[in-house]
């Protein structure tokens, strides 16, 4: 089987890779120019220069691919119109070229975020009933591309995903959190509550959706089934890495200020504004049961072996 992985090079996609791989799929990945490989080095992997904002010089590779996954996107910047330009139209041109130069694909996956449908107002679980809420610019850009991806259901056979936080092995934006611990301070402005999931376990169930029917249309949210605070996963980096931390209440109003600041210094910091409008809100949760009943998702990774085995990856290549 032939499969196309965008944004394999980074997080998420480069353990998409090794896991279709593992399964024996031919892979190819569409990268951009400017693109870092050291994730895929040593993997026999296919590389297709292109950008899902310019998808025009594609059209004649394109219909090679039985399963595409789609995991392009910008996560964090301080710039609007990149999240919209991206994750939104970015998704639109695409998913549009394989309407047009794909007849034979049996799935398009399209991997979201538990950001497009926006907090958990009332503290339960979200799930697919729930209309979505979107509360910041990452949130209502990704929520854009899966309506986008839906407009082609018909015609394409797709799945979509909406993971929660992930973290794991090569993840620079829990590796921040492990590094304010490591050094004794853990910023916190409330008890906050979060689902979660170990990046191989998500890697493992974007695959499995893809090949089983009962998903074709549909959308899932993948997690772990726990619910965690902020504090407990301090906790659980803290007792991994054998320290103690100082909790450091940082009142809501110098939040923004903090993330101006933070967004001169760096355009893709992941203290920004717009992350900023989602921490403002207690409750990121959501339920997994549809992904059980459809294609047994069956999560492995707890929190505490998912942070051991982070953090172990962290030491080995000197990040921490």
């Amino acid at each position: 089987m032939n499969a196309l992985v965008t944004g394999g090079t980074g997080f998420i996609g480069s353990h998409l890779v090794e896991e279709l791989i593992r399964r024996g799929y031919n892979v190819s990945c569409l990268i951009r120019t400017k693109s870092k490989l050291h994730w895929l080095e040593g993997f026999p992997v296919s590389l297709i220069q292109g950008d899902c904002r310019t998808v025009e010089p594609l059209k004649d590779c394109i219909g090679d691919f039985d399963y595409i996954f789609h995991l392009a996107g910008i996560t964090k910047t301080s710039s609007v119109a990149e999240f919209y330009c991206t994750n939104s139209k970015g998704t639109s041109n695409f998913i549009e070229m394989i309407a047009k130069h794909n007849k034979k694909i049996r799935r398009f996956v399209h991997l979201s975020t538990l950001a497009a449908a926006g907090p958990c107002k009332d503290g339960l679980p979200a799930d697919t009933s729930a209309e979505p809420e979107p509360v910041s610019d990452y949130g209502k850009s990704k929520l854009e591309g899966e309506q986008c991806i839906l407009k082609f259901k018909d015609d394409i056979p797709v799945t979509i995903i909406r993971p929660p936080a992930v973290y794991g092995p090569r993840d620079k934006d829990m590796f921040i959190i492990f590094k304010m611990i490591q050094h004794g301070l853990f910023p916190h402005w409330g008890e906050s509550y979060y689902s979660m999931i170990y990046v191989e376990d998500l890697a493992k169930a974007i695959v499995d959706c893809a090949v089983s029917d009962k998903t074709i249309g549909k959308t899932y949210y993948l997690s772990d089934f726990n619910i965690y605070s902020n504090c407990d996963i301090a906790d659980t980096i803290a007792e991994e890495l054998n320290c103690q931390y100082l909790k450091v209440r940082v009142p809501k109003f110098l939040m923004h200020p903090i993330a101006s600041i933070s967004e001169k210094i760096s355009r893709h910091s992941i203290i920004n504004s717009d992350k900023i409008r989602e921490l403002n809100f207690t409750h990121w949760v959501c339920n997994s049961d549809d992904a059980m009943r459809d294609f047994e998702f069956d999560p492995k990774v707890c929190l505490k072996e998912g942070i051991k085995w982070t953090a172990n990856w962290y030491k080995i290549h000197k990040w921490l």
